[in-house]
């Protein structure tokens, strides 16, 4: 069984359709095509793939909101390495997890960050988009994929007292600016290419 959170837009339409596909497993690109043409409602969407059946389950709003205040604590997967799959809930995420706060997840010494509780990290040095190295331990993000694919970026740890400003992204809201004392405003153009790219079903 494979799993994936989802967003069905207002044009009914997935954001990283192909990569959902892609994260679920043969067959479920077209399993997921028949699900946008006959599903009602946009929304957010937690879907399962067993090979031969897809199973959705409408969800409430993304827990992610413009501007929302951010905390530090060590990751639970900080003993891994590299990105391991989304894990379906109950997760050791959610021990994390603070509602109207954005957990921003460290290595053990707490000065490296590697991901957010609920999305990745995407950092902009002045020159170009950075991302967390491949060996950081973090789930294997939709969004994260996409962007490196489709854009110049650099592979960089992204130190937990640094001045980079950052966005949380993820396949469902695309990009979301978070508070973190320090860091400047991401650049409001380079954000908009990203928010445009993760909209996008083919990125």
């Amino acid at each position: 069984m494979t799993y994936t959170v989802l967003r069905v837009a207002e044009d009914f339409t997935i954001p990283l359709l192909h990569r959902h596909a892609e994260r679920l497993g043969e067959g479920s690109f077209a399993a997921l095509k028949r699900f946008v043409s006959v599903v009602v409602a946009p929304g957010i969407y937690r879907v399962t793939w067993d090979g031969g059946q897809l199973s959705t389950l409408l969800r409430p709003a993304s827990r992610l909101r413009e501007g929302m205040p951010t905390r530090l604590t060590v990751s639970p997967m900080a003993n891994l390495r590299g990105r391991f799959p989304k894990p379906a809930p109950p997760s050791p995420y959610d021990a994390v997890r603070l509602d109207g706060v954005s957990t921003l997840l460290t290595n053990p010494a707490g000065d490296e960050l590697f991901e957010a509780c609920s999305a990745t990290l995407v950092a902009w040095n002045g020159d170009s988009l950075v991302l967390v190295p491949d060996d950081a331990p973090a789930v294997a993000s939709l969004a994260e994929a996409a962007i490196a694919a489709n854009e110049p970026v650099r592979r960089r740890p992204i130190a937990t007292a640094g001045t980079w400003p950052v966005l949380v992204v993820n396949a469902v809201v695309g990009t979301c600016a978070i508070d973190v004392t320090g860091r400047g405003r991401f650049p409001a153009d380079v954000r908009a290419r990203l928010t445009t790219l993760l909209a996008r079903e083919d990125a």
